[in-house]
């Protein structure tokens, strides 16, 4: 059993869709710093996707700063001082931009984009 919760969707890429899930359970407090990630065996075996995807969010988890590998324990959840304040910011650099994108091409003013992106952030301070 995985220890984040994700409904695959189609036409979008299924490693984008689990890494975003793994970050969402990590911020949200589902998985706790320290605790165990699935093996790449274990998260191909229960996603029914190919070893090499697998192996892929975990090489971009790892890379992220999400998760951190140790020999003979495997893949654990990252304390959160492991990277930088100022690192981690520049994780979002792209994702802003690409919301900064898609909102304008919707219309929509900083005003609303900031009041849905409260309402977000409130949502998971809650969980």
């Amino acid at each position: 059993m995985l220890p984040f919760m994700i409904e695959l969707k189609p036409g979008l890429a299924i490693a984008e869709q689990v890494i975003f899930a793994v970050k969402k359970a990590v911020v949200g407090g589902q998985m706790k710093p320290g605790a165990p990630f699935p093996s790449v065996r274990a998260l191909s075996q229960e996603l029914k996707i190919n070893p090499n995807t697998a192996h892929k969010i975990t090489a971009a988890l790892v890379a992220e700063g999400v998760l951190v590998t140790t020999p003979a324990v495997g893949s654990l959840v990252a304390e959160r001082g492991e990277t930088d304040r100022k690192a981690r910011a520049e994780l979002l650099g792209a994702d802003l931009e690409r919301l900064a994108v898609d909102a304008k091409k919707l219309g929509l003013t900083l005003d609303e984009v900031q009041d849905g992106f409260a309402v977000q952030w409130r949502k998971l301070s809650r969980k």
